[in-house]
């Protein structure tokens, strides 16, 4: 049975939790009835208008028919008795007490999995007046008061400037089922592909078992065509039991990029012997519970920071993903599918899902797309040390509910696992170049916590990792995100470089990769912000008088970055303010992601720029606004993460007439096989004049490779100087391919 539509909600107060399970509910709180409104069920209650401004507690009911007998259709799990009903919520933000009848029936933490409690005596006693059940749950998502010690694993939900942090995400936000089985039901079930190859694969599963008595049970299992039945005996209660599969000449899943992505039905079926002391199982005896599942037989591992599926490497091209929408449950099917669309139109390998985990459609369209998923358990920043077993438990819960998904290829226990200062719109890195040169302290506690051990760090990741590795096993774990290199192996992990924003300068990339080529191993994130094209948030019309302080509060703008890359007293018109900071993300976008390919295995093994699209209106890092209308820099992305791409030294900013400098060309290819007769033609252009180069040959397959070097002396013609990059070759994915560099000559002095 389905349980969702309008149920019923009111605030949660000492009168309205003493009366809110009677026949009525209206009990009068200081003269004044307790009032309930509709709701929806999936769904959050910020969107209700009775609860817009709400941070609860809520207390939900909804009343429940007797669930029917078995219809003629349906298989008999033997004796009537025998079947047992269960609660289920599949997802509640954040902490919930539920009650049916009048009686406690358990509680809830964590948003992303399901909650499942038996009900069955309780649904065969005695009914309230009009023949139904009342269900209730008081649920609650705190706000944080404190962000350096939070306690809510909620991820970007709660801590994030990416979203409204006045929001509260607080509801039943997935669906609520009432589910009948048999006398055993399979509680947990956790489906992994340990290994795969062209000869073999393996699928190990593990169950919990949930009996009503002690017996004998056949656990029946299949993967696509391939059947395992095993025999067990139970206890009366929870079972753990495990097991594997395997497969011979298998189908294997790929990426997009290296190959297909065929899926395969599992299916997990426990049948209860009649007798108990049976080891016969006889004829036609029913299905007492059945668990479905879809898988992709593939095997990943991570070397160096460089990825391998089913064996081969390959150079991860990324973005940040964080929710498809603020109010997650309020996400159409569709939008997810449009998303992973988008992301492979624009040439990219991977999401990484961004402090938390996402609807169930979003990895399913990632399985078909073959597109691969870096999945981030839901914390971000700092944590209370109360919270280190909850948030082992919930990671073996991702596991259990993510782990059958191929997509999913890296786990990651935490985003920068440090107190960050200045949420919300102002620079999250105290290294940041403000409008005024940042203190030294602020460089000093940064770099502090970046390289002292602490709690976070230190036991919270160490012991989530424990907890997913142990649970899964098959896929690489990454303790923390954004961590540099620190004491005592100074190893560190992947590197949020934002070059260009936060600090430095935008062409800073290339030398600080020649100087610390260990820090840019993996960079999973990097980028500025831009205004986007849906901005009537941003009230335009005001401009220059825009609501700045809303803007930084609310829509994620860090005003301080633009007024030194992009400030808008620059400019006459909202447009042009716009159109220059698109522009301007464009370009850092573009030359990043050129100077990480380019370097591609020596040493990093690829990037996920932040970030890719929005789930609510913001000036932020995107390249997609919350409506989807693309920014400039989606464009270039697109171009710069082309199977194949030709790109030369960069141009200085500005050239002296009379300098003499030599630009190397490269060749980038992604492709598995190699490329012959490839042409790469170079024009550098001026007022009255040009030179050009022409080099031809072959390009090896998944490398980089240097084509020739420019030699250029700089003419004596101030003024804008172009290089332009052509590529010809009849076995280019995509035709030619072209790219266009820009300088200025100025005079000067030698």
């Amino acid at each position: 049975m389905e349980l969702t539509g309008p149920w019923e909600a009111t605030l949660a107060t000492e009168t309205s939790r003493r009366t809110w399970l009677g026949p009525d509910g209206s009990t009068a709180e200081q003269g004044a009835p307790v009032e309930w409104h509709p709701i929806e069920v999936p769904g959050h209650w910020r969107s209700n208008p009775a609860f817009a401004d709400s941070d609860g507690p809520l207390l939900y009911r909804t009343r429940i028919a007797p669930p029917p007998p078995r219809s003629s259709t349906e298989p008999e799990t033997g004796a009537g008795t025998a079947d047992r009903l269960w609660l289920n919520f599949e997802g509640t933000f954040y902490q919930g007490d539920v009650w049916l009848d009048g009686t406690y029936v358990g509680d809830t933490e964590g948003y992303f999995f399901p909650h499942t409690f038996e009900v069955t005596d309780a649904l065969r006693g005695e009914l309230h007046e009009g023949g139904e059940h009342t269900l209730g749950i008081e649920l609650t998502c705190r706000p944080e008061s404190d962000r350096s010690a939070k306690r809510n694993i909620t991820g970007a939900f709660q801590d994030w400037n990416g979203l409204d942090p006045t929001w509260n995400p607080g509801g039943i936000w997935r669906p609520v089922t009432l589910d009948r089985t048999g006398p055993v039901r399979i509680r947990h079930l956790r489906v992994v592909c340990s290994e795969a190859n062209e000869t073999r694969a393996t699928v190990k599963f593990r169950a919990v078992l949930d009996a009503a008595d002690g017996g004998e049970i056949t656990l029946r299992s299949t993967v696509g065509e391939v059947e395992l039945v095993d025999q067990r005996r139970v206890a009366a209660g929870e079972n753990q039991v495990e097991w594997q599969l395997r497969i011979d000449d298998p189908e294997l899943w790929w990426p997009h990029a290296l190959g297909s992505q065929p899926m395969h039905d599992v299916v997990v079926e426990v049948t209860v012997h009649p007798d108990p002391e049976s080891h016969e199982l006889p004829a036609g005896i029913p299905v007492s519970h059945r668990v479905c599942r879809r898988i992709g037989l593939r095997q990943v591992s991570l070397r160096a920071w460089v990825l391998h599926v089913n064996g081969e490497r390959m150079f991860l091209k990324g973005s940040n993903q964080g929710p498809n929408l603020m109010a997650l449950a309020e996400a159409t099917p569709e939008s997810f599918v449009e998303d992973v669309a988008l992301a492979k139109a624009a040439n990219l390998d991977l999401l990484r899902v961004h402090a938390h985990v996402s609807r169930p459609e979003l990895y399913d369209a990632a399985d078909e797309a073959g597109l691969l998923l870096w999945q981030d358990f839901p914390l971000q920043w700092s944590y209370s040390r109360s919270i280190r077993k909850q948030a082992q438990r919930q990671a073996r819960e991702m596991v259990d509910l993510l782990g059958h998904h191929p997509s999913v290829a890296i786990w990651c226990a935490h985003n920068e696992p440090f107190n960050v200062e200045g949420r919300n719109g102002t620079p999250r890195d105290p290294t940041a170049k403000p409008a005024k040169p940042a203190k030294p302290s602020k460089a000093a506690r940064y770099l502090t916590a970046q390289e002292l051990p602490s709690w976070n760090r230190s036991i919270l990741d160490r012991s989530v990792k424990r907890a997913i590795d142990k649970a899964d096993g098959s896929r690489p774990v990454i303790p923390h995100s954004g961590v540099l290199p620190h004491p005592p192996q100074l190893d560190g992990t992947d590197s949020h470089l934002y070059f260009g924003w936060h600090h430095g300068e935008e062409r800073d990339l290339p030398g600080f990769a020649r100087l610390m080529p260990r820090v840019v191993r993996f960079v999973s994130e990097f980028g500025t912000q831009s205004v986007p094209e849906s901005a009537g948030f941003c009230e335009p019309e005001r401009w220059p008088d825009l609501p700045w302080d809303r803007l930084t509060s609310r829509h994620a703008m860090q005003k301080e970055q633009f007024d030194r890359w992009v400030p808008p007293v620059d400019h006459p018109s909202f447009d042009s303010w716009r159109t220059a900071s698109q522009q301007y993300q464009a370009t850092v976008i573009r030359h990043h992601v050129e100077t990480l390919r380019r370097l591609k295995y020596r040493p990093t093994g690829g990037f996920a720029h932040f970030c890719f699209a929005d789930g609510h209106p913001a000036v932020s890092g995107s390249v997609l606004d919350h409506e989807r209308n693309p920014k400039l820099a989606y464009e270039v992305l697109r171009e710069a993460c082309r199977p194949v791409i030709v790109v030369a030294d960069r141009l200085p900013a500005e050239l002296g007439v009379g300098e003499t400098i030599a630009l190397d060309v490269h060749v980038v290819s992604d492709l598995r096989t190699p490329m012959q007769d490839i042409e790469v033609n170079a024009r550098l252009a001026w007022a009255g004049g040009e030179h050009r180069w022409r080099f031809g040959g072959d390009i090896d397959a998944d490398a980089v490779q240097r084509v020739g070097t420019l030699q250029i002396e700089v003419p004596d013609a101030p003024g804008p100087i172009t290089l332009e990059l052509e590529m010809r070759g009849f076995d280019l994915p995509d035709g030619s391919v072209t790219r266009t560099d820009a300088s200025h000559v100025v005079v000067r002095q030698r």
